[in-house]
This record gives C-alpha cells, structure tokens and sequence, in this order.
C-alpha cells in the first residue's frame, strides 16, 4: 500500500494549485438614477500556472455576468435584466506594472495583488432598470469567470484540457423582492409648511 501516501500527495498538489474565484457579499440596492444598482466582492485565487502567464506577457479577460429572473411555474424563468463586464489583466514588462482595463479605462498597479485587489469588488453597478414590480420575488444569478476564448491561440488548446485555466465562480443565485415605494407624507398642510422653515 505505499503508494497510498503517492497518490494523496498529487490530489493534494492539483487541489493546491487548482485556484478559484468565490463571490461573496452580492446585494442590490436602489440606484441613484433609478433602478437598482449591484454590489459584490470576488476572491480571486491565482495558481502560478496562471501568474506565471500574465508575467509572460500573457493577457487574461475576465467576464462578469449578472442575470435577473422572474420565476414562471408554468414555462422556465423569464429573464428581467442581463448585464456583463469585462476586464482585461495584463503585465507590461518595460514598465514593470499590471495594468486592468476595462472599456475605455484602464488602471495600472506595481503588483499582481494591487491588481487583482482592484478586480474584486464591484460598487453600485446598475443592473435593473425601472420594471420591477414592488413585493414581487426575483432570482438575481451572477459570477465571474476567466474567459478562455480569449487567450492567444496557442493557449487556448492546452486552456479547454487544462484545469489549471479553470477560473470560474460558477452561478452564485439569491432571492430578491423589490421594495415598495416609500409612503407619501401624511402631515396636516401647517406641519408641513413649519418643516419646510425648518429645513430652510
């Protein structure tokens, strides 16, 4: 049975280096301009087959996608609201810096973990418009995942046999119930207008 201890060490060494993404703290809350806005932490575990690339110059896309259901019991969920983001990690080797884009901005930081720190938290992205009927029960369905069709060509053969290139959150799914509207003031007209000199 020595090889026993053989086997436990290489389930050990591909769990180890295996990586992973985990969501954590997803919520909606009313936006600003209407709607309701997404907030959401990722903790992003890089395996050093994955640092190594990026330090080879080797750009990685990562996909945020966010879906908003309406549950039906007699067809499949229909689906409110769908939204994705998309950044683009790369590392510029006569600048030394890890540079994170997305759409027409771009941040650049001294370290992997500056970049992937900036990565991990998405703060009031507005999802939902204006369409959700008050008391009513949504499933709200996000994660975030390395796009591997994105890599150069010639990583992207080894990228769909490798787990090493497996860097996804899978669906992460919480239920949602739109808030009523805030009541209208009640104040007799004289208790309104002596706040209204208050507030003056």
């Amino acid at each position: 049975m020595y090889w026993l201890p053989v086997l436990a060490f290489c389930f050990y060494a591909l769990t180890a280096s295996a990586g992973g993404i985990d969501i954590r703290n997803s919520q909606l809350s009313p936006a600003e301009e209407g709607g309701y806005a997404l907030s959401a932490d990722f903790r992003i575990d890089f395996n050093p087959r994955l640092e190594e690339a990026v330090a080879r110059g080797v750009p990685l896309t990562f996909v945020m996608e966010f879906e908003l259901e309406s549950p039906r019991w007699y067809w499949s969920d229909e689906v409110i609201a769908k939204d994705t983001q998309t950044w683009r990690l790369s590392y510029h080797a006569l600048t030394r810096q890890y540079r994170l884009t997305t759409g027409s901005l771009h941040q650049s930081f001294g370290s992997l973990e500056n970049a992937l720190q900036a990565l991990s938290h998405i703060r009031n992205r507005r999802v939902v418009g204006n369409n959700l009927k008050p008391g009513e029960r949504y499933q709200a369905n996000l994660r975030l995942r390395l796009d591997i069709s994105q890599l150069p060509k010639p990583f992207q053969v080894s990228a769909f046999t490798n787990r090493d290139w497996n860097l996804d959150s899978e669906w992460v799914r919480w239920k949602f119930v739109a808030p009523s509207p805030a009541p209208l003031s009640t104040l007799p007209p004289e208790n309104e207008a002596s706040a209204s000199g208050e507030a003056q």
